[in-house]
């Protein structure tokens, strides 16, 4: 599972927490605003309750009263319905609609115990207040007030103030964003020129900051980059001193060995094998010599030019004694790349001798492009390479599972290195994978090679 971002995260914590505490505010507002309407009705019922239960002890004592009169002549509106309970008889101003079913039992006692009661129940699925009022040992008066209003008001609330939490949680998300979105940019700006470094700009540097927090990381990081920069000159020099000193050697030995090589007829078998050998070596020592100059030149960044990658790496196969057909250019793929003309040349010049002394040969040289990204593969016809040994091919001196061993045979050990060194000069990648139906496939990306 992909883990989320540092800016995910702190925006998403930032509307968790404006979640929770708006949620937990409007809960605590919900409680207290029904609490009191609640109240504050229940405390009207009451007062209503009361004056109309004197309206009808006033009106039953007479003689011969008509009760279901005295109740209609109370004034009770729409939300409150009374009824009386006489004796055994129930009394209401209509037609009994469930009314006296939905008084409890236990209320019933207690107001004929000569108890006032409050209590809140449902008629007919509708939310009631019901009040019981004791008239007389015989005599019960009991008013239920509607609660519908009440209940449908609290209802828009709810809504509202979840309406609330909602927005306040966005607010926090996005309020999260633009703070990590500030706070972050200094990182960003140091992935950029770390960036920007790892594809041979040593040049690139933070500005300076005027924020106080900041300012030890701009300072350090650029000292940092200064101190590589330096370390990385002294190598790149020693090392391209010490190649151009064993030039001069090396050009006496081969004019030596070519001595030797032209009077091989004249010389008895030992003797001609041994300087073949020396011929060799010599050979091998010297393209060692030139690779490790071109090692000390990567570092530099690339020199972008329009370039003819299907015509160049024709003219490598064709060099190397290799058929041109072995050259494949995807369809619609465009002739002039934007790309380093020597580094790409090399690249190429490196995968196919690459395949021609470890892979069998070479039996396709197949150049495309995704989405602005140049892609140069070759696949050969060898055994492939293991997956543990995928990365380390691309070392300096390695080769297959020699990780750590100096190359031996008539390599240098640092042809594919330099194919990486390329690829990365153009802020691309080499890398290889099985070929389908047997073999290695080479695959190398340049980034940013439309024109």
């Amino acid at each position: 599972m992909r883990r989320l971002g540092l800016r995910a995260r702190v925006s998403a914590g930032f509307a968790v927490g404006a979640l929770l505490l708006s949620a937990s505010m409007a809960l605590v507002s919900y409680e207290l605003t029904r609490r009191s309407l609640l109240d504050e009705r229940e405390r009207t019922a009451v007062r209503a309750a009361y004056f109309d239960a004197a309206v009808v002890r006033t009106g039953l004592d007479t003689e011969e009263p008509d009760v279901v009169e005295v109740l209609r002549s109370l004034d009770t509106g729409g939300n409150r319905r009374p009824l009386l309970h006489r004796g055994d008889d129930w009394y209401a101003r209509s037609a009994d609609t469930g009314l006296t079913a939905a008084i409890p039992a236990d209320l019933q006692r207690l107001v004929r115990a000569g108890e006032p009661a409050v209590q809140r129940v449902r008629v007919n699925g509708q939310p009631t207040l019901l009040v019981g009022l004791p008239l007389a040992p015989s005599t019960s008066y009991y008013e239920l007030t509607s609660l519908r209003e009440l209940d449908e008001t609290l209802q828009v609330l709810a809504l509202a103030l979840t309406a609330v939490a909602i927005v306040v949680a966005g607010s926090g998300a996005a309020l999260g964003w633009y703070a990590t979105r500030h706070s972050l940019r200094p990182l960003t700006a140091v992935a950029d020129a770390a960036q920007e470094i790892a594809g041979g700009n040593l040049s690139a540097r933070l500005a300076p900051t005027t924020d106080p927090d900041l300012t030890r990381l701009s300072t350090s990081f650029n000292h940092m980059v200064d101190q590589l920069s330096r370390r990385i000159e002294r190598d790149r020099r020693f090392a391209a001193d010490v190649s151009h000193e064993l030039r001069s050697p090396l050009q006496t030995l081969a004019a030596a060995a070519s001595v030797l090589a032209r009077r091989r007829e004249h010389l008895d078998d030992r003797t001609a094998t041994a300087a073949g050998l020396v011929a060799d070596e010599i050979t091998r020592f010297q393209q060692l010599v030139n690779d490790l100059i071109e090692l000390a030149r990567t570092d530099q960044p690339a020199d972008r030019q329009p370039v003819d990658v299907a015509a160049s790496a024709r003219r490598v196969c064709q060099a190397r004694g290799l058929a041109t057909a072995l050259v494949r250019v995807d369809p619609g793929v465009a002739a002039t790349w934007l790309v380093d003309r020597r580094r790409v040349e090399q690249i190429l010049a490196n995968l196919v001798d690459n395949a021609v002394r470890h892979g069998g040969g070479p039996v396709a040289v197949r150049l495309a492009q995704r989405g602005g990204v140049g892609v140069v593969e070759v696949d050969d016809a060898g055994p492939g390479v293991p997956p543990a040994d995928r990365d380390a091919i691309f070392d300096r001196f390695v080769r297959g599972r020699a990780a750590h061993a100096r190359a031996a045979g008539d390599g240098t050990g640092l042809g594919l290195a330099l194919v990486a060194q390329h690829a990365a000069a153009h802020r691309g990648s080499a890398g290889v994978a099985d070929r389908p139906g047997g073999g290695a496939r080479f695959r190398v990306e340049l980034p940013g090679v439309s024109p």
